[in-house]
């Protein structure tokens, strides 16, 4: 345990040193959600129905940054080959980095809540259930990010890459997140919240394990 402290301390420093990073892709994602409403115009009641949908993908598109520049900097300076040569186990490196980046990615996703809520006049009739939404999706797509971000680090086009990889396997937690948003903000009268949050819960089950195993074999080809 106590190794994967100290490796999520150096992951958490190591992002409050690069905060202008993290400014950077939350203002990327605000751009987004300002063009996808320019996109739709003058049409409130449109723009309320699609507000989860434009911050997800607004916040998916902008975690991609966030994911690929992080495992940049370890391969920039070596840096992840050091951490294995001092004995620190695969799993407790990819804990370490997958919990910053669900860090990273839900700051910048409650970031990004302000501006949706005023930008679409979107209601907050549950915001609890709103934000348990957001929790669940940041680590939907922190467990699987960081480990296609490790793949695709020694690879030139790694931007373009990430991405390509990633976007197909989150489609599920995609369209998880954006219905749940979008019952948290408009009413669950069917009762159908609990169902699309299980949804990410099954994913975390499943992919947090799964890619703590794999990143193992990632690292050491």
């Amino acid at each position: 345990m106590r190794p994967w402290r100290a490796a999520l301390r150096k992951e958490l420093l190591l992002q409050w040193r690069t905060r202008a990073e993290v400014a950077a892709v939350f203002a990327f994602g605000a751009i987004t959600l300002l063009l996808f409403s320019f996109a739709v115009g003058p049409a409130p009641q449109a723009l309320r129905t699609y507000a989860g949908g434009f911050l997800w993908v607004g916040l998916l598109m902008a975690s991609t940054l966030a994911l690929a520049e992080g495992f940049h900097r370890e391969t920039e300076n070596q840096a992840l080959e050091g951490l294995l040569l001092l004995s620190l186990k695969p799993h407790a490196i990819y804990y370490a980095k997958a919990v910053a980046n669900w860090l990273q990615i839900g700051i910048v996703g409650a970031a990004l809540l302000p501006e949706m809520i005023v930008l679409y006049d979107v209601p907050m009739p549950a915001p609890g259930r709103l934000l348990a939404v957001l929790v669940a999706g940041a680590a939907a797509l922190a467990a699987p990010g960081t480990l296609y971000a490790a793949m695709t680090s020694q690879v030139r086009s790694r931007s373009t890459l990430l991405p390509l990889l990633l976007f197909p396997l989150v489609v599920p937690v995609l369209l998880a997140a954006v219905k749940a948003t979008a019952l948290a903000i408009s009413g669950d009268i069917m009762r159908e919240w609990s169902t699309w949050i299980g949804v990410l819960v099954m994913f975390n089950a499943i992919h947090w394990p799964l890619c703590g195993l794999l990143f193992a074999h990632v690292v050491e080809e």
